[in-house]
């Protein structure tokens, strides 16, 4: 079946973030005495949502209520910063100037906060995306295939008709229980032999390179 929908990641396949995040976490982790982290574990650490990177980069468990200021902390860090030093890929307008051109419905399905990722994607990708949306209280965090299933129902398309981009091990899971095919970005913040290990098939290792899985 012909695609329709072209649903793809936000960290580490459209957007580099991993700088501005590393620093927020890193100014987090000052601020409560801890050391900080290079930007290779955090670069290991994402992928799952802002809790898990906590969870990850802190050096032990805190207590329910220090790590829920240690939460807001960071958010209130990464809110403020979010726009420092994070920007497009090489080619990530261009692929969703290409697809739109075509005729394609585009989505972004985010680990990030819901209320951070829509003004992210408002700022670098203006008009080129029919949704932007993260996790939110009704549908879980990725590799939930819940995300998938709500953008698919807004934009009117089945599984059959949806590509999947995504560079971490939680975006093959999800492709894999959503049912959709699903293209690993080897440009993000994982490794080929990560991905392959999660059961990914398809590969690209620049954004137009999308353009050569539509219509398979």
């Amino acid at each position: 079946m012909a695609t329709r929908a072209v649903i793809l990641d936000l960290d580490g396949t459209l957007l580099d973030t991993l700088e501005d995040i590393t620093d927020s976490v890193n100014r987090t982790l000052a601020r409560f005495g801890f050391p900080p982290r290079t930007i290779e574990e955090i670069r290991r650490f994402v992928g799952n949502g802002a809790v898990k990177l906590l969870e990850r980069a802190l050096p032990c468990v805190l207590p329910a209520d220090t790590f829920e200021a240690f939460y807001r902390a960071y958010d209130a860090d990464y809110t403020a910063h979010r726009e420092d030093k994070t920007r497009p890929y090489d080619g990530a307008v261009e692929l969703l100037q290409a697809l739109r051109e075509r005729g394609l419905s585009t989505a972004v399905l985010s680990n990030k906060q819901d209320n951070v990722v829509r003004p992210l994607c408002a700022h670098y990708f203006p008009g080129l995306l029919d949704i932007a949306t993260g996790p939110t209280a009704d549908r879980r965090t990725k590799p939930a295939p819940d995300g998938i299933y709500y953008i698919a129902d807004a934009l009117g398309v089945t599984a059959e008709e949806i590509l999947y981009v995504g560079d971490s091990e939680a975006d093959v899971q999800t492709g894999r229980n959503a049912g959709v095919k699903t293209v690993a970005a080897l440009w993000g913040f994982r490794d080929r032999e990560a991905l392959e290990s999660q059961g990914a098939v398809f590969f690209a290792k620049m954004p137009k390179e999308i353009l050569n899985f539509i219509d398979i």
